[in-house]
């Protein structure tokens, strides 16, 4: 108990201390916003502070919140210190740092802003790796939130149990199977989401969706709570959870835990979500209330959902076997019966959901500035998407053949995202670097750095085999390289990685043609008129 309310204070505590040293670094001001520059009533819309908060939480806040750390949460009791210290330290420093390069470079999306900071070179693999990734989180995003929904509508169509036995007949009730149907609906959504402008889809049916999200987690923590005071035990490791807990030997918490909880501690992910509100921000004052706040919330999020997770294993260790969604379902129905646990699942489902409709918008806009396609007009959009429907609805198709061909299309989703977040963080301090804050630079590099190493020590380790998800050599017979060689290499990478961001930020100053413009004054209300 003292761990999840303590880690939730420190989170609350992270924003108003560390988010002011973070927001005093990338030094929002008053001029204007691309909304304001360049409003074209599709992407670049303004909309109400409150509703870009909730935007950008309900787009960053997808699966990894509640399915990461029901599965992470296996590691230990540990991953309740990581969860807080990484939102603050590292996530919400992430977001902060996509939003506010993006709101500078006039609603950029993430591929521009690798180039403009990581250069050319890098970016030729980093634009489509991303546009890989975005495909991967559509799908991913589709199917779990339809196998929740398939799942929950057969729970609530079973049949009452024989009044004489107490029991469902097995042998005669048969489920039927509302997962293709779900994926269709989910499918239709996401087109017509991405597809129309901004406040006309997701700026109206946000609002709605926040709403359950905040019933759901509120009556998930409210549970908890009278949980662990009737049992403190149920917020432990029991012997039971040790028992049935992640092997160190087989699966250290470096790499794997920062790439299985991800968005609860930090995500790529995130900085493809963040142009899409600096596209639609009045003022730059609402940098740390849209990006830096609403991590340090999902943060909140996963802290709920990671304790959960530990108190359904105390209380039901059988469980430490299934997958993610199987586990949630359960965490809801033991601790808010049928009725509010079905509230609380649709709200995971609407986690899902809306990111996976932003996710397939990014790749849009994405691909539509690689390609130097506009996007003003509904003909343009439709062709850009075409293809991306195609691709995304093959890899549905292929990741429900079984059970393994999903497990890969998530193991690739998820390190496959973190090298995004290492990517952004070491953009954000080739930036700052170019902006004269070379100390300040610190929030992004080393955070960059350490990802890094996550990143490459995760992908020249791991083997995929025996579940172990699959990195960079599952090709290889005899599995990936050995543990401390593959820190080894992780941490020569970052360092390396370090210093040519320092070169890149060192270039800048040097070079007055490359350097960042200068700031205009903050524009007052005479010089406006």
């Amino acid at each position: 108990m003292l761990l999840f309310l303590g880690g939730i204070a420190f989170l609350v505590l992270g924003y108003f201390l560390y988010g002011k040293l973070v927001e005093k670094i990338f030094g929002p001001d008053d001029r204007e916003t691309p909304a304001v520059k360049n409003p074209d009533g599709v992407d670049f819309v303004i909309l109400p502070r409150w509703k870009n908060m909730l935007i950008q939480l309900l787009n960053i806040a997808g699966i990894g919140p509640v399915i990461g750390v029901i599965l992470g949460i296996k590691f230990g009791i540990v991953a309740l210190i990581i969860i807080p210290l990484g939102c603050v330290l590292m996530g919400a420093v992430h977001d902060m740092a996509a939003g506010m390069m993006s709101i500078r470079d006039n609603g950029a999306n993430l591929p521009k802003l690798v180039q403009t900071n990581l250069g050319k070179a890098y970016n030729v693999f980093f634009q489509w790796f991303m546009i890989i990734l975005l495909l991967l989180v559509v799908a991913v995003f589709i199917n779990v939130p339809a196998q929740l929904i398939n799942k929950t509508a057969q729970e609530l169509g079973k049949p009452a149990a024989d009044s004489v036995s107490g029991i469902i007949d097995a042998a005669t009730y048969q489920p039927p199977n509302y997962f293709w149907w779900a994926v269709v609906a989910i499918f239709i959504y996401y087109v017509a989401a991405t597809m129309f402008p901004v406040d006309k889809i997701i700026g109206k049916v946000y609002p709605f969706f926040g709403l359950m999200l905040l019933i759901g987690t509120f009556a998930i923590f409210i549970a908890l709570l009278v949980a662990g005071f009737k049992d403190p035990s149920v917020m432990t490791e029991t012997k039971a959870f040790q028992l049935g807990k992640f092997n160190p030997d087989t699966a250290p918490v470096f790499p794997l835990l920062f790439v299985t909880i991800a968005c609860g501690i930090i995500s790529g992910f995130h900085a493809t979500q963040s142009p899409i509100i600096a596209r639609t921000m009045k003022s730059e004052r609402e940098a740390k209330s849209d990006f830096y706040g609403m991590m340090i919330l999902e943060g909140i999020i996963a802290m709920i959902w990671a304790v959960a997770g530990l108190a359904i294993y105390n209380l039901e260790p059988q469980f430490m076997t299934k997958s993610g969604p199987v586990v949630l379902c359960e965490i809801t129905s033991h601790f808010l019966g049928s009725w509010m646990g079905t509230i609380t699942v649709l709200a995971v489902v609407i986690l899902a959901v809306t990111s996976g409709d932003t996710a397939l918008r990014s790749t849009r806009l994405s691909l539509a500035e690689i390609l130097h396609v506009p996007q003003k007009s509904l003909l343009p959009r439709f062709l850009v998407c075409v293809p991306l429907i195609l691709l995304v609805a093959g890899l549905l198709a292929w990741s429900n053949t079984n059970a393994k061909s999903f497990n890969k299309l998530w193991n690739y989703f998820a390190w496959c995202n973190q090298v995004l977040a290492a990517t952004t963080l070491m953009a954000g301090t080739v930036w700052l670097f170019r902006k004269g804050h070379k100390a300040g630079a610190l929030v992004t590099l080393l955070p960059g750095m350490f990802m890094t190493a996550v990143v490459v020590t995760f992908i020249v380790w791991t083997t995929g085999k025996n579940g172990q998800p699959a990195g960079l050599f599952f090709f290889l017979k005899d599995g990936g390289l050995p543990y401390w060689v593959s820190v080894g290499i992780g941490v020569g990478v970052a360092v390396g990685f370090a210093l040519f961001v320092w070169v890149r930020g060192r270039k800048a100053d040097d070079a007055p043609a490359v350097s960042a413009p200068a700031e205009p004054a903050p524009a007052t209300e005479e010089a406006k008129q």
